[in-house]
């Protein structure tokens, strides 16, 4: 528990903050220890036995406010008492709260047909921030009271920090097999047209649009610079029966080799793409994981599980135990938003054990079928445009990673508004480089 104090406490002030800053910082209710520091937060009880756990140990609605800030545990209220600040606004409890997702293990019966917690049902939503990176806005305030009372506490630039361009790969080709064939004439698709899809040319195929989207992200890795901009393409390697993890593709087949080539030759990044299956038995994880390693050669430590079903905050610990060391699951597929509270990654919690993991999570900010799907937001590209470049602002006030996700068979022709989308998102964010 000191740990995940500690850890907490070092999360919301930023890593750029001094450990003897932090150490300003103390979470506790004995007067005694007050004078080691020169801000008190005081405990709301969260952690406590008893009450740790309880389906009524939830905030209540409506939630009060600390300096315009919704606040989730404690009082809204700060006094001083010589040099030191008493602050009753339980900022730890809160932040715990949103990053470990401890709220899906109290209503453990709300679930999508997917077994994933709903966006809408969450509390950020439901409280009206889910736009926010509340966890990110306590940092805030927190730097701000111990400058009350010296401490010399910068705030970080507000600027992206880092940016992760990603794209799930759940279809890479349209029609390259004859299994492609046949089950585009049992759609009713003309059968010329497939045959020449399978024995065209590969870039004659309308889901391979990987090298378009390549050239769009990589305009933007030059301006921001490699060491803050990554492009990842995640692979499925599960072959189970599964309708959701349908289609099956080939690791090995030349197809995907020449796929495989271009990353590299554009220096692209890869990962696991955990399946479906994967999210309803997470052991299946270490599976995909070697079964992808074989086949591109290389070491895989990141991944995503497909459709986001990481189901229940307990099964990520399969990942970590998979070797796996940076998750970007964490986004809700109905609404867009920070789900884990913060713009920021953050090592994971096990929301009932109260341990801090190896485990890295970034949180997704937007993806595109999130937006445009009639059974999530279903946005028009002007909606669309405008919520996404709202949440990129709040990346950009508190110096968070921004992540975004967006599959290769979105931007393919007559998919929609979001090739001109991405485009555009992209010409907005290197306008905040």
């Amino acid at each position: 528990m000191t740990d995940l104090i500690h850890y907490l406490i070092r999360f919301l002030l930023g890593d750029s903050v001094p450990e003897d800053v932090a150490a300003q910082v103390g979470y506790t209710s004995d007067e005694a220890l007050f004078t080691q520091y020169r801000v008190v937060i005081i405990p709301s009880g969260f952690f406590e036995e008893g009450t740790f756990g309880r389906t009524d140990s939830a905030p209540a609605l409506p939630l009060q406010q600390v300096e315009n800030v919704p606040l989730l545990f404690g009082q809204p209220r700060v006094s001083r008492v010589g040099e030191r600040l008493l602050v009753y606004a339980d900022f730890l409890a809160g932040a715990f709260f949103l990053l470990s997702r401890y709220e899906e293990t109290l209503r453990r019966g709300v679930r999508d047909v997917h077994g994933r917690f709903p966006g809408r049902e969450s509390l950020p939503f439901r409280a009206g921030f889910i736009h926010r990176p509340l966890v990110d806005e306590y940092g805030r305030l927190l730097r701000r009271w111990l400058r009350q009372t010296g401490v010399p506490v910068q705030e970080p630039p507000q600027r992206i920090r880092r940016l992760h361009l990603t794209h799930d790969v759940d279809a890479p080709f349209a029609c390259r097999t004859w299994r492609n064939v046949v089950r585009g004439m049992a759609e009713g698709k003309n059968l010329r047209t497939l045959l020449y899809t399978k024995f065209g040319k590969l870039e004659n195929d309308p889901f391979y649009t990987f090298p378009w989207l390549l050239h769009e992200d990589e305009q933007v890795r030059t301006a921001f610079g490699p060491e803050r901009c990554d492009i990842y393409l995640f692979f499925k390697a599960g072959r189970y029966g599964e309708k959701a993890d349908k289609p099956h593709y080939n690791l090995y087949g030349k197809d995907l080799r020449r796929l495989y080539a271009l990353l590299r030759d554009r220096g692209a990044k890869t990962g696991l793409h955990a399946s479906y299956r994967a999210g309803k038995c997470p052991a299946l994880v270490a599976v995909e994981k070697e079964r992808l390693q074989r086949a591109l050669a290389q070491e895989i430590g990141a991944s995503r599980h497909h459709f986001l079903a990481a189901r229940e905050p307990e099964d990520m610990a399969a990942l970590e135990q998979a070797g796996i060391t940076d998750d970007f699951t964490m986004g809700y597929a109905d609404v867009a938003g920070f789900r884990l509270g913060t713009s920021r990654p953050v090592r994971r919690m096990d929301p009932s054990t109260r341990r801090l993991s190896a485990l890295t999570l970034h949180p997704l900010t937007v993806m595109d079928v999130t937006l445009s799907d009639p059974r999530y937001m279903g946005l028009n590209r002007e909606e669309a445009l405008e919520q996404a470049l709202r949440l990129v602002e709040q990346v950009r006030q508190f110096n968070g990673e921004l992540t975004l996700l967006w599959h290769n068979t979105s931007v393919a022709e007559g998919a929609g508004y979001h090739p001109t989308l991405y485009g555009d998102l992209l010409k907005e964010i290197m306008l905040h480089i």
